[in-house]
């Protein structure tokens, strides 16, 4: 059996009481005190996860930025330096997604990635084939670690530690912390203000050692990627393996902004520009429960007459509304307001088709 890689925070992890679960080989933790309490505190005030499983990558070099813009969905050219992006990286003959991920656009010559874990080795392995010379990409996962502070008091506990707070939505800058070097991004998998923390794998317990109490003077709490599922979904947000997959293309997804259409080159162009043009079979939607059914991913959408028209991608209790919701690919005939059944446990219970979030976004 292959041993699961570690955070640097591993034994911070254990010596908090967390419950630890596997996540793409890594050991991370689950939950600490529960779900529905650490996800109460994001929304609610603030919490702390440790996301170093995520990928990190360099792109570097004369051209570096033009790799990256050539290769994947977005434009580059809608950003500066300082700017993060979200993207996707997809197959050239399917227009299906290899990874969602975020880059870090630091100037023409450098460019850091940060893809999910799983998929890291693919997307650096595509970026490297398609180099010119001069441009080196590189998988740097065990090089950083990676923190992300999330909820309304995350601007207090960042103020309290002596991190910059006043960043504008997808900026970053790159800061010397107590002699440290850190990245500061405001980005976040929460819908809420906050931040994400990268820092040399070796600084990370630094890093944390400084901002859970800083959390918790705040109310606050570490948080588990149970709570960061369940944040997600209530925003509507898409995870590759569930919403994202080699098999679903972004126009299905209903990631169509995330697509620089007017760009003369990137993997998957002319069929997503035919998808958009034509339209397609199906696309993401969600369900929110009218009953007291759960929705859980790979659960059959019907329609009224018992057919099925799509399945649910991820499903989940949201602790906000108390009710049932999940994200699902429903056929191009189903419609915003429309009811739909879903067998939980041999029993059907009723959803309305819903366009996500479920909850109302943070102020960016």
């Amino acid at each position: 059996m292959t041993e699961l890689a570690q955070s640097p925070l591993h034994e911070r992890h254990l010596s908090e009481g967390a419950t630890m679960a596997e996540f793409a080989g890594w050991s991370m933790p689950l939950e600490y005190t529960g779900v529905l309490a650490e996800h109460a505190a994001v929304r609610e005030a603030v919490g702390v996860f440790d996301v170093s499983h995520l990928g990190k990558a360099s792109v570097t070099g004369p051209g570096a930025a033009g790799l990256v813009d050539a290769s994947l969905t977005n434009s580059l050219a809608r950003i500066g330096p300082g700017r993060a992006q979200y993207t996707l990286c997809c197959e050239d003959g399917t227009g299906g997604v290899v990874d969602d991920l975020i880059v870090y656009l630091r100037d023409d010559d450098d460019v850091f990635a940060v893809p999910n874990a799983a998929n890291t080795a693919e997307v650096v392995r595509r970026l490297a084939a398609a180099a010119p010379p001069g441009v080196d990409v590189r998988d740097r996962h065990g090089d950083f670690a990676l923190v992300a502070v999330q909820g309304p008091r995350s601007d207090v506990v960042l103020e309290a530690v002596g991190l910059p707070s006043a960043l504008g939505y997808l900026e970053f800058a790159d800061v010397d912390w107590r002699g440290l070097p850190l990245t500061v991004c405001r980005t976040g998998y929460t819908g809420e203000r906050g931040v994400e923390l990268v820092t040399r794998w070796a600084d990370a317990a630094a890093v944390w050692d400084a901002v859970l109490p800083a959390v918790r003077a705040e109310g606050g709490l570490p948080c588990g990627l149970g709570a960061r599922d369940t944040l997600r979904t209530e925003m509507g947000y898409a995870l590759h393996g569930h919403e994202l997959s080699t098999e679903i293309s972004p126009v299905e997804a209903g990631l169509r902004w995330a697509v620089g259409w007017s760009k003369p080159a990137f993997w998957g162009r002319d069929v997503l520009l035919a998808q958009r043009e034509t339209g397609v079979s199906r696309q993401a939607w969600g369900l929110r429960s009218e009953d007291r059914g759960i929705p859980r991913p790979g659960m059959e959408v019907l329609d009224a007459e018992g057919r099925v028209v799509g399945v649910v991608t991820s499903g989940t209790f949201s602790p906000t509304l108390r009710q049932g919701i999940a994200l699902a690919l429903l056929d191009s005939g189903v419609s915003e307001g429309d009811r739909v059944r879903l067998d939980v446990r041999g029993r059907l219970s009723i959803a309305e088709v819903v366009r996500p979030p479920f909850v109302e976004r943070s102020p960016r």
